[in-house]
Formats: structure tokens, C-alpha cells, sequence
């Protein structure tokens, strides 16, 4: 090939390298576009549905910080420990019921991740090769998890009346939906190269997923649990409202009575719980995924 040759061949490649990613940019600004257009669109619809009020936004503003003073009004700095004493004053009670929660949080995330795990393999369409039992365990993991934990916990209320048992089953079953979904997600996108392997050597469906499914997706698996950990027992304090027991049940009570003081001590005391559950979850993801240890 001559030298002219080659400087033409190079040209045409750099040329349509160009024309190539000239066709790119024009179709990224168009989505681009056609995004931020849809945006607006939708944005100034949910405004207009909500009827949004800057008048009520203003108004109601001072009364929600007045809301929040009044919940933690009780301590000065001159009385201190005194003050904080007496602010908890029912802190015996409440340690009670939010222990109640955690362990509500706790049996259904277990539970919940037990069933929604193993769903989750034949809810992944790349491990499932009978298309009918991957479509009815996908439709219902959608129906456990549509259905709002609340809701599930009123039907369960009653059949097995006011307690934390409806609000184990609720999240169970809430758990259950989300964590099949995540975690059939999670199975789509791994490597399949060591399952034709197991494949090859004569392994069967379950050994496919015991030796080359999970080890690759175990550390997400594990991420997505601690996550809902946290989840749950927020949602735990919900399910209180409904008559299912624990520290939302002492919640919902300080509200209707007005009582704010109790209100901001049970507030602080669930996020408090929250914030160490969600340090505790991480220092054990990077204990399981080797990066530090559990006293690192």
C-alpha cells in the first residue's frame, strides 16, 4: 500500500470517526431535550395537582419551626442534667416498646430476606429458563411489594388482632417484595461464565447457584440487607400507628395528646437507634467484604 493510500485510509477513518460522533452529540442534545422537557412538563403538573400555595408554603413554615421548638424546649443550659432527666422521664417505657420495634425490624428483615432471596433466583430471567414460574414469581413479588407495609398490616390486624405480630407479618411480606426485587436484579447482572463451567462439568440448577451464583453476588446481597434493616425499623415505628405495637404506638399517642416534650425525646431516641444501626451495618459490609475488621 502506498504512502498516498494510506493517508487517504487514515482520512476516511478519522472522518467517519467525526461524522460518527457529530450523529452522537446531536442525538444526546436531542434526549437531553426531550428529558428536561418531559421534566417540566410533569413538574408543573404535580404543582398544579397539589394545588401548590406559596401563601400556605409561607404561612405554614413558622408554625412547623414552632412546632419543632416546642419539642425540644425542655433543656437550658444552666440545668442541664436535670432538665434531660426529666425530659425522659418515661425513657424506661419507651426503651421497652422501642426494643419491641427492633425486634420487629429484625424478624421480618431476616424473614423477609430468607424469602425474597430465595425468590429472587427464579425471579431472575438468566437463571430461570421456565418462563411461566419466572413470570408468576415476579408478578407476585410485585404484589408484596406495591402494597404499602401499612396497608399489609391493617389486613393482618384482623385476622391476629392489635400487636407486633400483624406488623411482622406486614413487613414480611413488604421485605419479601422488595428484596426479591433488588436481589433478582443483582442476579441479572452477573458473570456466566462460571455457571457454564459448573454446566459443563455436569452440575445441576441449584449447584449453579450454590457455587457460582452467590459467591459473586453475596457482598450486594448483604449491602441490600443492612439497607433494609434501617428501613424496617422506621417503618416499624409506622406500623405503631395502626396498632401494631411498639415505640410508634408511644409516638402517636404524645401526638394526638399534644404532648411535644415527649414527642422530641421519642424522636431523638429513634434516630439515635437509626444512626447506630446504620454504623453498625457498614463496619459488618466491610468486615464480610474483607476491607476492615470488626474491631478496625
Amino acid at each position: 500500500m502506498t504512502v498516498e493510500a494510506m493517508t487517504v485510509e487514515k482520512q476516511d477513518a478519522v472522518a467517519r470517526f467525526e461524522a460518527t460522533r457529530s450523529a452522537y452529540n446531536r442525538h444526546k442534545r436531542i434526549y437531553t431535550l426531550l428529558f428536561w422537557s418531559a421534566f417540566a412538563v410533569c413538574l408543573v403538573l404535580s404543582i398544579i395537582q397539589s394545588q401548590f400555595d406559596l401563601i400556605k408554603l409561607a404561612n405554614g413554615l413558622p408554625r412547623s419551626t414552632g412546632f419543632i421548638i416546642k419539642m425540644y424546649s425542655a433543656l437550658t443550659w444552666e440545668n442541664f442534667g436535670a432538665d434531660l432527666v426529666d425530659w425522659f422521664w418515661g425513657f424506661d417505657e419507651w426503651a421497652k416498646a422501642l426494643a419491641t420495634s427492633l425486634m420487629m425490624a429484625f424478624t421480618a428483615t431476616v424473614l423477609g430476606t430468607t424469602f425474597g432471596g430465595l425468590l429472587s433466583f427464579v425471579a431472575s430471567r438468566n437463571l430461570m429458563e421456565k418462563y411461566w414460574l419466572y413470570f408468576i414469581t415476579r408478578r407476585t413479588l410485585e404484589i408484596a411489594r406495591t402494597v404499602p407495609d401499612i396497608v399489609w398490616a391493617l389486613i393482618f390486624i384482623y385476622p391476629f388482632g392489635v400487636g407486633p405480630l400483624a406488623g411482622v407479618l406486614a413487613l414480611t411480606v413488604h421485605t419479601t417484595g422488595a428484596q426479591g426485587k433488588l436481589f433478582s436484579e443483582v442476579n441479572e447482572n452477573i458473570d456466566l461464565k462460571p455457571i457454564e463451567g459448573i454446566r459443563a462439568s455436569g452440575g445441576n440448577w441449584f449447584e449453579e447457584i450454590r457455587f457460582a451464583v452467590v459467591p459473586q453476588v453475596l457482598p450486594n446481597f448483604l449491602s441490600y440487607t443492612f439497607w433494609r434493616m434501617a428501613l424496617n425499623v422506621q417503618a416499624a415505628t409506622v406500623m405503631g400507628f395502626v396498632g401494631a405495637g411498639g415505640i410508634g404506638y408511644e409516638l402517636i399517642n404524645a401526638v394526638k395528646l399534644l404532648y411535644f416534650l415527649d414527642v422530641g425525646a421519642i424522636l431523638l431516641m429513634i434516630i439515635g437507634t437509626v444512626f447506630a444501626i446504620d454504623m453498625l451495618s457498614e463496619k459488618c459490609r466491610h468486615y464480610f467484604i474483607g476491607q476492615e475488621t470488626l474491631g478496625g
